[in-house]
């Protein structure tokens, strides 16, 4: 190993903690646009500051009308890209702490953005500057691309794309270690009906049903208005069921049931509890719902908590990638109608129109329409080629750990471009801590990162 670039990367800990604090103390969720801010004033703001940041540790930097920016050290024909995000998905419920103070604590510094995708890109910065510091010869440039829209529509790297040519080979520190070589589509579906709005008769009628922000997180919170004559009747029903739900008064006959569940990072609904899904297998076990009735019952029935989509006619697995995964992410019922959004996670091997139009007959007959909100193509890039390999040979040097390539269902930026590949930042054996409450980073796994990141650097563009 270089010892001089490891006494670098280390030289630059304290200023890399500092860098992060400040960066997570902007919520940069996306909000409306604004003049120069097309993912509103926060991401604004956060842009300017990283690129900033970036500036006065020697980089050359450019922005990219408030979408995206970039910080390239280094010469040469080729571009080796780092491409990270500085956008983070709302808070949510359950921190115990400000969720952008930066909170430091036993070696941790918590916040929305630590380990998704803040604490990489600093790292990231931060090993680009080590490079330098240690003069470590470059061969290629080494850009490292900042974008504001990766937890929603990706609108920054279009907008990147059409201004400027994509590097020519890199990674994306947005996910975990060792090297990411495969990355399941990801197909999000809109579902929307008008809803018959006679509740007349029925025991429970349903007024308005509210779960989930984004379709890529796993709803830990979800409530139902529902009309109700005796609470106490009401909560001895839900008691039955056996599901995490509670019931309360909210005005004369009526009551607010609350699904209580676990948020999480939609790629791995296995490890949350979606309170969006338990809601819906409340409201159909106690027959609520008049006119919405069918509908519930059908959306409890193939969806409900169900992540494999075998619900829905849709699971489904291949030996390159895993299994496909399911994510009920946002639903609303009112009386204007019904929406929700589907997150699916599909192998390597699935055709994403194929998996629209089963999900669309499935539902056709109750008025349910089902049309793509969005679509990422699956990835994979061979074990073979120098960039996994590369990154392979480098984490075990610095890690010790064994390397492998491994296949994942969430996705990176790696999807905008050819030879890029996800690298880090999590760490085997340790959770993924993305769209969770207590999201953080260990203060030491923050010098790993930048020393992993250096020394891939130094192997791939010196």
């Amino acid at each position: 190993m270089n010892e001089r670039l490891d006494a670098a990367v280390a030289a630059l800990h304290a200023q890399a903690v500092d860098t992060l604090r400040r960066w997570i103390r902007v919520p940069s969720e996306k909000m409306p646009a604004e003049a120069g801010a097309p993912f509103g004033r926060p991401l604004r703001d956060m842009l300017t500051l990283a690129l900033e940041d970036a500036k006065n540790l020697g980089m050359q930097t450019r922005d990219f009308d408030g979408y995206i920016g970039e910080a390239e050290i280094g010469e040469g024909e080729e571009t080796m890209g780092i491409l990270a995000h500085l956008d983070v998905v709302p808070a949510g419920d359950g921190w115990q702490v400000d969720p952008y103070g930066a909170v430091v604590e036993d070696g941790k510094m918590y916040g929305r953005g630590t380990s998704d995708d803040k604490g990489p890109a600093v790292a990231a910065l931060f090993a680009m500057k080590a490079v330098l510091d240690a003069g470590i010869p470059l061969k290629r440039k080494v850009r490292l691309i900042l974008g504001c829209d990766e937890e929603s529509g990706w609108e920054d790297i279009r907008h990147y794309q059409q201004a400027r040519k994509m590097p020519d080979f890199g990674f994306s520190p947005d996910a975990s270690y060792p090297v990411i070589n495969t990355e399941k589509g990801i197909e999000q579906l809109r579902l929307y009906a008008a809803l018959p709005g006679d509740e007349s008769g029925a025991s429970y009628p349903v007024y308005s049903v509210t779960a989930g922000e984004r379709p890529n997180v796993i709803p830990g919170l979800a409530t139902a208005e529902i009309g109700c004559a005796d609470l106490d009747a009401l909560r001895r029903a839900l008691e039955q069921t056996g599901l995490d739900v509670t019931a309360e008064a909210a005005g004369p006959n009526r009551a607010r049931i609350v699904s209580h569940g676990v948020t999480g990072h939609a790629s791995m609904p296995a490890f949350g509890k979606n309170a969006a899904g338990q809601l819906l297998l409340a409201l159909s076990a106690i027959g609520a719902g008049g006119g919405v009735q069918p509908v519930i019952r059908r959306l409890a029935e193939t969806i409900g908590m169900d992540f494999t989509g075998k619900g829905l006619g849709i699971d489904g697995q291949d030996a390159i990638s895993g299994a496909l995964t399911l994510n009920l992410g946002v639903l609303r019922i009112t009386p204007d109608g019904l929406e929700a959004l589907l997150d699916i996670r599909h192998p390597v091997l699935m055709n994403g129109e194929m998996i629209r139009r089963i999900v669309g007959l499935r539902l056709e007959d109750l008025g349910i329409r089902v049309e793509t909100a969005s679509y990422k193509a699956p990835l994979h890039v061979p074990e073979q080629s120098r960039i996994v390999s590369s990154l392979l040979k480098v984490y075990y040097e610095v890690t010790g750990n064994e390397p492998r390539a491994i296949a994942i269902g969430g996705g990176t930026y790696s999807r905008s471009m050819d030879n890029c590949v996800a690298f880090g930042c999590t760490l085997p054996g340790h959770p993924d801590l993305a769209h969770q409450a207590g999201e953080h980073m260990a203060l030491d796994h923050l010098l790993l990162h930048m020393r992993v990141f250096a020394h891939a650097i130094a192997e791939l563009a010196g």
